[in-house]
């Protein structure tokens, strides 16, 4: 793979964005695919990497991990690996992370509303979904 001229316009234009646009700050640090489908999950609690594989059905070992390594890397996401064998690895939303429940609830809500208003209401497959109490004892 080629490495990203750093001087380049296009990375010039992209950093400017990044520090004047707010949406394009929190599309950096929590936008793409999997992302905010990982973080969504680790709203209800402290879950191991099988947990979160499970979970978020079509993402490949790969991708799962190297966005794992993202959000912990961006102060999103807490890992823990307890000195035991087998290995006994949790990830956790961190404070950083825990801030954007009123964001991840606001999206699904909207999505669950949108989907119902298109008329194929998606909450139905959701099994957990968060309610608005979830995120307020959370």
């Amino acid at each position: 793979m080629t490495a990203i001229k750093e001087s380049s316009t296009i990375q010039e234009n992209k950093q400017a964005a990044f520090t004047a646009c707010p949406v394009t700050y929190v599309m950096e640090r929590i936008g793409g695919y999997w992302k905010p489908i990982i973080l969504f999950h680790l709203l209800t609690g402290s879950k191991r990497y099988s947990e979160i594989r499970k979970s978020v059905s079509g993402i490949t070992e790969k991708v799962l991990i190297q966005h794992l390594k993202q959000l912990e890397a961006d102060g999103i996401v807490i890992r823990e690996a307890k000195p035991v064998v087998p290995p006994y690895v949790t990830y956790r939303l961190s404070e950083t992370g825990m801030a954007l429940r009123p964001v991840m609830y606001a999206m699904s809500k909207w999505a669950v509303s949108d989907s119902e208003a298109n008329g194929f209401p998606i909450y139905r497959s959701l099994g957990d979904f968060p309610t608005e109490e979830t995120f307020a004892e959370m």
